[in-house]
């Protein structure tokens, strides 16, 4: 291994090309920014998705020149001396390492297409999946660079359908560190995934010995594991950065049989807008889907495909959720800033985040320049996120008059907004992406608004509904009957989204929480012995216990954090205070260094910040807001000093909305924390909270206290 140093110091010489490797590395799988620096590629065929691939053998007598030029050949952007210094520092080391073995594979940038980052190698041997990150010139083992190395382990570990049930050693060598101790280790969540392993070049090659030795399974087929499908199930942060990039939405999403029709569903309303615009109509599209199905992706897929105000079907993806639109403003300026730097250019964030809100706005900015200028917007197709949560006619009344001083508006905001792609002399389309029982705030109008519009003010617009509008969840009611048979309307399977695939562990959440709220508790127990095979979902009385079990589930940056209803005014004494403002953009975005962050576990996230958004691993705190009083719900407000019970259904159905959005957050899993109450304290009696907890209980769930 002596070898091996000196060819280090001999290459590299000093720390002027620290990380020449790394310097292209990629930034973890949970959607957190700015960890690490980025390898941005595009992405090669499907079933080839390393730069280089070969069986051990071959790669031991291929000479390095030939690989290199492979590698050279497989980047999309100029190769930089540091980064060929580096490929060849790999080559070296690992044609040293593997010269024993005889049967096995190796990969080099092998890439993520979820995010369509690199691995820098991948090593098959045995029964272990290898997975390599070199740090040239590095002489520390930092927390980021494990981290990222984990998170590449657990892509594979939970995308890469060949990889779920195999061992999966993740291995960060940083090349001028001093030898650590090798600890060759299971990191105890019970999926074959070892804790991430330092190594210098001197000590790979007993690292992967060790494993080896560890590991007794079958010997891993190369050819099988290769041609095994990859089936990402992105946040939608990822997939917003990989969309943006010029990746299609089928890079970037599973191909599974249950999540087929999100491809579908975007192919569907891209025909809706190309047929408008060739038979010069208007139509307003409605796109129905369960929590965390794609709907906000297939408005994200349409909008950057046609950010070009250059393009006749240029589009706006419009939200009123503000912090949905600063969390993916902020992400996607960071990712292009970052981008632009890797060719060697500077753009300024400023620039950047400019260009963004272009085509991702909040729909009230939208109105207000339609307000300002009567013309017809520069856009002809506008995509509603969450169009259900458009205000009525009586909030937006009531905005226009004391906001904007305009006594006499006399519209809602769907009909409003229609009227402005309505300028259009010739064609124009409104896509309503509808989310079922979201409705969590004062003045929202519902889908029923949407279509009252269209047929009371738009006679010429024609309407594509989703089958599945008719639904109760969808709060469509009456008028639906009023449409069905009308020439213009038509309803189509294809504009529903069936499949929640925010969890890519368990797809039946949002229906255990939908049988939970609707007190079906026989439907939720049969259902929660379906998601707790592969969806940890336990129950605690302690918000300290909720905690530690976040951090324990955790692994790489797979983010997780605490969200409470924002009516949850008496956990104070549990250090949550739903009156202390949080930024989305640093819960959402910002590193496990930063107080600001959902790492640290300090500022609990609201339905109204959490809402389209989603983390790894959630921690919610029930309070006395909503409580089950052995028979029903009862919903409650604190005012001033005590609870009152609130008696109008519609903010009754907020309420249980705002813990419906709340349990459909976490991706991986969900502990939920009910208090104990406290006798010294009247607005904490522990009636407000037990049967609550017995309730959950009763349903199955588990206790971990």
């Amino acid at each position: 291994m002596d070898e091996l140093r000196e060819l280090f110091v001999s290459r590299v010489g000093n720390k002027s090309v620290a990380n020449a490797s790394g310097s292209l590395g990629a930034s973890g799988s949970s959607g957190h920014l700015g960890q690490f620096p980025d390898k941005r590629v595009k992405l090669p065929g499907l079933m080839k998705r390393a730069y280089y691939s070969a069986t051990i053998q071959k790669f031991l007598h291929e000479p390095d020149e030939s690989i290199l030029g492979r590698l050279v050949q497989g980047d999309s952007m100029s190769v930089e001396a540091t980064q060929r210094d580096a490929w060849l520092m790999q080559l070296k080391v690992l044609k040293l390492v593997l010269a024993d073995h005889v049967e096995g594979s190796v990969y080099f940038e092998y890439v993520i297409p979820r995010l369509g980052k690199r691995i820098d190698a991948i090593v098959l041997l045995g029964a272990v999946v290898f997975v390599l990150e070199f740090k040239v010139g590095e002489a520390h083992f930092t927390r980021h660079a494990m981290d990222q190395v984990v998170d590449y382990a657990l892509d594979l570990k939970h995308f890469h359908e060949a990889s779920h049930h195999v061992h999966v050693a993740p291995i960060l060598i940083a090349t001028n560190a001093q030898d650590p101790p090798l600890v060759v280790t299971l990191d105890g969540h019970q999926d074959n995934t070892f804790n991430v392993i330092c190594a210098t070049p001197a000590t790979l090659g007993t690292a992967i010995r060790r494993v080896l030795d560890f590991v007794t399974a079958p010997q891993l087929n190369p050819q099988t594991w290769e041609n095994a499908r990859y089936c990402p199930t992105p946040t939608i942060v990822e997939a917003a950065m990989a969309l943006y990039g010029g990746h299609k939405v089928e890079d970037v999403s599973r191909s599974d049989a249950g999540a087929r029709n999100l491809t579908i569903t975007s192919v569907t309303v891209s025909d809706i807008i190309r047929q408008a615009r060739e038979t010069r109509s208007k139509v307003i599209c409605f796109v129905t889907g369960v929590p965390g199905a794609g709907k906000t992706l297939v408005g994200l897929d349409i909008a950057t495909k046609h950010f070009d105000k250059a393009n006749d079907l240029y589009s706006v993806f419009l939200s009123g959720n503000g912090p949905l639109v600063s969390v993916l403003c902020e992400a996607l300026a960071r990712d292009k800033v970052r981008r632009h730097k890797e060719r060697g250019e500077h753009v300024a964030k400023n620039r950047a985040r400019s260009e963004v809100k272009a085509f991702i706005q909040n729909v009230h900015h939208f109105r207000d320049d339609c307000l300002r200028d009567s013309q017809p917007p520069v856009e002809h197709v506008a995509l509603f996120d969450e169009a259900q949560r458009a205000w009525n006619l009586e909030q937006t009344s009531k905005f226009m008059r004391q906001k904007k001083g305009v006594a006499d508006f006399a519209q809602s905001e769907p009909a409003f907004l229609i009227s402005c792609l309505d300028r259009h002399d010739d064609w124009a389309v409104v896509v309503c992406l509808v989310g079922g029982g979201q409705e969590i705030n004062t003045g929202e109008a519902g889908i029923a608004a949407w279509i009252d519009a269209v047929l009371t003010e738009f006679p010429t617009w024609q309407l594509r509904l989703s089958s599945r509008l008719t639904a109760e969840e969808y709060g469509a009611g009456s008028v639906i009957d009023r449409v069905r048979d009308l020439p213009r309307v038509r309803f189509s399977d294809e504009l529903h989204l069936g499949v929640s695939m925010r969890s890519f562990r368990a797809e039946s959440v949002a229906q255990l929480v939908k049988q939970l709220l609707d007190l079906d508790s026989a439907g939720a127990r049969e259902t929660l012995q379906q998601v707790v095979q592969r969806y940890p979902l336990v129950l605690t009385r302690k918000v300290d216990t909720a905690r530690q079990w976040l951090r324990e589930r955790s692994r790489g940056t797979e983010r997780f954090g605490l969200v409470v209803s924002s009516q949850a005014q008496r956990l104070r004494p549990h250090a949550i205070d739903v009156r202390a403002k949080l930024n989305p953009v640093h819960w959402f975005l910002h590193g496990k260094d930063d107080v600001r962050s959902s790492y640290y576990l300090e500022d609990a996230a609201t339905e109204f910040d959490v809402q389209g958004l989603e983390v790894d691993w959630a921690g919610v705190v029930w309070d006395g807001d909503l409580r089950h009083n052995g028979e029903e719900w009862r919903h409650f407000s604190f005012k001033g000093k005590r609870w009152q019970q609130v008696r109008s259904t519609t903010r009754q159905t907020y309420l249980k909305n705002a813990y419906r959005v709340l349990l459909t957050r976490a991706r991986q899993g969900m502990i939920v924390v009910v208090p104990e109450g406290d006798a010294r304290d009247p607005t904490r009696d522990a009636r407000f909270y037990d049967g609550t907890y017995e309730y959950l209980r009763s349903i199955g769930i588990d206790d971990v206290t």
